[in-house]
């Protein structure tokens, strides 16, 4: 029931991400689908119901994080469906979200990862190989999101000012520095982009080979292919470097609220977690270091 319109209303009023849109999308069709095969109407839903389709969820195997982003997104449709008449009541309203266990942030040695950047030779010398490593270094020198790189536009970059315009969830706006090797690369790669004349083929900084606007798998596998030169951990995602981004910030004495702002975080809270990461980090070289320990 009005699910193109719900769609829309996610996409351009509440301004969400592709990726949370898809994931909205995705929770509201499983539910309408389980609905339809207990040939239970939308109306007739109750909190009973609700706790019941998300208590099946459970059951099934999905995790309390992943239970929990069902219950938003249903949460969000039904509300939705108050505002357009179609509904007398959110039934979602009345099911509490579950506790779910908090995970330290994924990261990797940052010394290892700069040092994988700094070796020319570990990035083959053609157009491929010098995006890659701008790849890498955009998402490891501003700590962005995987949906922000593919945003960025070559006039998003201010070489003078020396910082990068980011549009971040719901198109907040941001300013994030750039460093000077950083800039450099940059300088180079959209040179060698006009050289391969992909300007005229896409829009975005980020390219593929044939010079078309890069994909989300396309940056995954990128990421993980060279993250595992430098780390054997099964996480090996374009996140964790943003994860690593924040977490080296913070040992070198960084500002929490800094890097919340750099991070585009809404609330100090989500921030708070790389605290975790140094405190773990804290524990590890005192274990390692005193005589008592």
């Amino acid at each position: 029931m009005f699910l193109d319109r719900f769609t829309n209303f996610l996409k351009y009023e509440k301004r969400y991400s592709d990726h949370t849109l898809a994931a909205y999308t995705h929770e509201v069709q499983r539910y309408l689908g389980r609905l339809l095969d207990q040939d239970t109407s939308l109306r007739d839903v109750t909190h009973r119901h609700a706790r019941a389709y998300l208590a099946g969820l459970l059951e099934a195997g999905h995790s309390p994080t992943s239970v929990n982003r069902s219950l938003s997104a249903l949460r969000t449709y039904h509300k939705f469906l108050m505002r357009e008449g179609a509904l007398p009541h959110n039934p979602f309203t009345l099911v509490k979200a579950l506790k779910a266990p908090k995970r330290l942030p994924v990261v990797v040695d940052k010394d290892k990862l700069s040092a994988l950047l700094d070796m020319e030779h570990a990035f083959p010398d053609t157009f491929e190989g010098l995006r890659d490593r701008t790849v890498l270094e955009l998402l490891f020198g501003t700590g962005i999101r995987l949906a922000e790189l593919l945003h960025i536009r070559d006039e998003h970059i201010d070489f003078y000012n020396k910082n990068l315009l980011i549009f971040g969830k719901r198109s907040k706006q941001r300013l994030v520095p750039l460093n000077r090797t950083l800039l450099a690369l940059l300088r180079r790669y959209i040179a060698e982009k006009k050289a391969q004349q992909f300007d005229n083929i896409s829009t975005q900084l980020i390219v593929t080979k044939e010079g078309k606007h890069a994909y989300r798998k396309l940056i995954y596998n990128i990421v993980t292919r060279y993250l595992s030169t430098v780390s054997s951990q099964q996480k090996r995602s374009p996140h964790v470097l943003r994860h690593t981004f924040a977490t080296a910030l913070l040992d070198n004495g960084a500002d929490l609220n800094a890097i919340k702002e750099l991070l585009g975080h809404a609330g100090l809270a989500a921030t708070q977690v790389y605290t975790h990461n140094s405190v773990e980090r804290l524990k590890s070289v005192y274990k390692q270091a005193h005589p008592k320990a």
